[in-house]
């Protein structure tokens, strides 16, 4: 647009920091702008106070009302609350930087739509209570709930935003001033006539806000804030379904007990209010939730009750300030007089200022014009030629000066080269200024992009900035990726300017845990070192779980090439041990460590004791020995010794035989039994 051109805060850099990109929405108070975080490198949305708010005695109100609104959201941490990152102060700029949400909000939703399901409506209902419900456990009012300040993000998520005009439940509003401020379609009655606010106001307004997701329209609409204003104080809110006739008793009674206009009726804070809106959805069927009023959609907003920015198709530099409609200087009838006295006025802006005590027995009145001087027919011809010219003059100024007459729409340049651009935007009498970056579709020299879009109005003697394509930007991808751990890996990847992506973790045999199996390209192929890429490419990674747990076997009895291709299906490896073994025979496995059973990882290593077979130890010969000498030898050699007398009991105790034979290189099994035989 061509706001997006003149804005002098577009390009700028503010508090060295935060790059100004294009302008979102111009409210009364600020402007909000899409801006990049160069510290952080991330997108924010950048709210910066009017200038000349700041200005005069009424100055510092606006400025602390402007950075109440930072410290009042950094007390809350919710995922349906914008959240806000910072305040600051840049020269004669008051700003803050708030969480950047892509989408709409709700008043451009309606608007295109026109009403919403049942089942959409209570589920935007339920996120801004929900989030509502934070603020009022810190004992914060948020004051301010309208479709504006409700986002709906491209993914689905909802957020409340603008805390700007929130009090401390305790604190009475405006009461030094005699004014409250707020969106008057959205005031609570209370609000309005006493000035006082807490959790039940809150209530009011999305229960008004819920009446017109389901309708399409407002309940009370008028000329001036003040029409609006009364109808809140002394009327009921109507019932959804004398409008959508369809609708059933569970709405009306969730819309009329959100917005009650004795606060008593109400539930009592945003917790209670999403309970109910919670039992009413499951007291609905599927086909009713599915359903939606046939209300044309239409981006044309009331008068008085709606905003003059929506961002929807109002020009960026056609009546883009809110207008703040204050009314502290009422002419009065008298002291005596019981009605007031209220001039009538026309009221743009979303927020406004309305005096404590509207409602309460006011009259809008508008006095009649005195009559006029008696004039000849020549004079009233004199004047009214005057006024006429008058007239064409400044139409004719305003049409070729703010009104359509200075607008022209962007030439089509995309898909031209640089020279042809700019002749063709000097043809149509607008400036150009040219840039170049990278771009994996257009070709090298083309224009790829235009800001303002092609076909949108701009300024006739706007500048139009457009984006000449250098081609696909080629970056080598690194070394340093498979094999490494995962932060290393990542970490050389967007060092090279490309992104990392994860497949599924997988075990594996080779690979240690938490390092890099594989690395593909978006084609499937393989991310190979030094291979060229363009810039921002996802790489997608696998990481290693390490070696897949298994249960071990038993391999006890087995030999050891049994034992092997027993545990080859499970990478398992063997680490045997050759021992001697009285029990066991020679060549079988005796034991095994980890033990059968035991948990353990494709690729560990078990331990076997296999046997040798029973020690073989020398066996001395005892010929000719006497009994209890030859016993002794024999049991320190390792043998055990059994005596036999064949030819009965002697005196003599000689042994004259033994079985096995002893002798000079004679051995035996350890443990065996040696018979000797005496006479």
């Amino acid at each position: 647009m061509g706001a997006t051109i003149t804005d002098p805060f577009v390009g700028r850099l503010v508090d060295s920091r935060y790059e100004v990109v294009s302008r979102i929405a111009r409210g009364g108070m600020a402007t909000v702008y899409l801006a990049v975080d160069r510290r952080l490198d991330r997108d924010v949305a950048l709210k910066v106070m009017h200038a000349h708010l700041a200005e005069g005695t009424s100055g510092s109100d606006f400025v602390a009302r402007f950075r109440r609104e930072a410290r009042t959201a950094a007390r809350l941490t919710h995922p349906g609350l914008v959240g806000v990152y910072d305040q600051g102060v840049d020269g004669e700029t008051s700003y803050l930087t708030m969480e950047y949400i892509d989408g709409c909000n709700l008043r451009r939703h309606i608007g295109e739509r026109g009403a919403l399901t049942v089942g959409e409506a209570l589920r935007i209902g339920e996120s801004v209570l929900d989030a509502l419900a934070a603020a009022h456990r810190v004992g914060l009012v948020h004051r301010d709930i309208k479709p504006e300040n409700v986002l709906l993000a491209t993914d689905g998520r909802v957020k409340l935003a603008d805390f700007g005009l929130a009090r401390a439940v305790t604190e009475v509003t405006s009461t030094t001033t005699g004014t409250v401020l707020g969106t008057v379609a959205y005031l609570a009655p209370e609000l309005v006539v006493r000035g006082l606010s807490d959790a039940r106001t809150d209530v009011y307004a999305s229960g008004i806000l819920l009446y017109e997701m389901l309708t399409g329209r407002q309940p009370f609409t008028g000329e001036t804030p003040i029409q609006v204003a009364f109808q809140h104080v002394n009327n009921d809110v109507p019932a959804p379904s004398e409008l959508v006739d369809w609708l059933p008793i569970e709405i009306d009674d969730a819309v009329r007990a959100l917005a009650a206009r004795d606060p008593d009726d109400r539930p009592v804070d945003a917790a209670a209010a999403l309970a109910l809106l919670r039992r009413t959805r499951a007291a609905l069927d599927d086909e009713t939730l599915a359903r939606h009023a046939s209300v044309t959609p239409s981006i044309v907003l009331p008068t008085a009750t709606d905003p003059a920015e929506t961002d929807l198709d109002a020009d960026d530099d056609e009546s883009d300030d809110d207008v703040d409609a204050s009314m502290d200087d009422e002419p009065s009838r008298g002291d005596d007089d019981e009605t007031t006295l209220i001039e009538t006025g026309d009221a743009r802006g979303t927020t406004v200022a309305l005096p404590i005590g509207l409602g309460v027995g006011v009259e809008v009145l508008t006095a009649p014009p005195a009559d006029p001087p008696r004039r000849t027919h020549r004079a009233r011809w004199i004047v009214l030629l005057a006024l006429l010219a008058a007239l064409i003059g400044g139409g004719t100024w305003w049409y070729l000066q703010q009104g359509p007459g200075a607008y022209t729409t962007v030439p089509t340049i995309i898909g031209q080269d640089e020279a042809e651009a700019t002749a063709i935007l000097e043809r149509a009498g607008l400036g150009a200024d040219p840039s170049s970056a990278f771009d994996g579709e257009a070709p090298v020299g083309e224009v790829f992009a235009t800001n303002p879009g092609q076909g949108d109005r701009i300024r006739k003697d706007g500048t139009v900035a457009f984006t000449v394509s250098k081609g696909p930007d080629f970056v080598a991808i690194p070394d340093g990726v498979v094999g490494k751990e995962q932060a290393d890996a990542e970490a050389a990847l967007v060092a090279a300017g490309l992104k990392a992506t994860y497949a599924d973790p997988e075990y594996s045999d080779a690979v240690p845990n938490a390092a890099i199996i594989s690395a593909t390209l978006p084609d499937g192929g393989p991310a190979e070192p030094g291979a060229q890429a363009i810039r921002g490419t996802e790489v997608r990674l696998t990481v290693s779980k390490g070696p897949e747990p298994v249960t071990i076997a038993s391999v006890v009895g087995t030999t050891l090439a049994d034992a092997t291709a027993q545990l080859q299906a499970d990478n398992l490896k063997l680490a045997p041990t050759e021992v001697f073994s009285d029990t066991v025979a020679a060549g079988l496995i005796i034991d095994q460590s980890p033990v059968a059973g035991a948990e353990g990882h494709r690729g560990d290593t078990i331990a076997v004791n296999v046997s040798k077979g029973p020690e073989m130890l020398a066996l001395p010969s005892t010929y000719g020995q006497n009994v209890k000498t030859a016993e002794a030898a024999l049991q320190a050699a390792g043998f055990i010794v059994k005596v036999e007398h064949p030819q009965g009991i002697s005196p003599l105790n000689i042994v004259y035989s033994q079985k096995p034979e002893g002798g000079e290189g004679k051995t035996a099994p350890r443990g065996s039994t040696i018979v000797i035989n005496v006479f």
